[in-house]
């Protein structure tokens, strides 16, 4: 299958949510891309082939979406996975980058012990809004003397420019002016 089917059959299996999860923002939702096998491969196939261009050591998924797709890539191409949580929510010893919210802040944080040795790394999430959580990752892994050779997400939302906030190359595969 070309990769404009495969785009195609993404773009048809996301479903638009208006008005969620507050009155006047449209939730372009990928779990109907997860429930449809044909679009599920699609995406696995599409993701592959951006990562295995890249010259990369980690896969790393972002809380939470971040979680089911960076896998699949890892396996693929027999790279580990590594998981940026939410502070609390992983053991051991731990970094942290503290970002902005619409209204407030939140922290991101990931094992110390997971990103030894490790110099080049993807970053994975299920999509960019205005670039908050992705730039805090990038923050956090070349703090860490990691280098970002890329970000790769499912859907962008272009109007809020969220990867003016990335110093790493982004890649989306579904493109949205909201």
């Amino acid at each position: 299958m070309e990769k404009a089917d495969k785009l195609r059959i993404l773009q048809e299996s996301v479903v638009d949510h208006p008005d969620f999860p507050k009155p006047g923002i449209l939730f372009h939702d990928i779990f109907g891309i997860l429930k449809n096998v044909t679009a599920f491969r699609a995406l696995r196939d599409l993701m592959v082939e951006y990562a295995a261009m890249l010259d990369v050591e980690v896969i790393v998924g972002l809380d939470s979406r971040g979680f089911l797709l960076g896998p699949i890539i890892s396996l693929e191409l027999s790279k580990p996975f590594v998981a940026i949580r939410k502070k609390g929510k992983l053991p051991g010893k731990v970094i942290a980058q503290s970002y902005e919210l619409e209204y407030g802040e939140d922290t991101f944080e990931i094992q110390v012990d997971a990103i030894k040795g490790k110099k080049k790394a993807l970053i994975v999430d299920d999509l960019l809004a205005t670039g908050g959580t992705m730039s805090a990752a990038e923050k956090l892994l070349t703090s860490s003397g990691v280098y970002v050779q890329g970000c790769l997400v499912v859907i962008e939302l272009k109007s809020l420019n969220g990867r003016s906030k990335l110093n790493a190359p982004l890649h989306s595969l579904l493109k949205y002016n909201i």
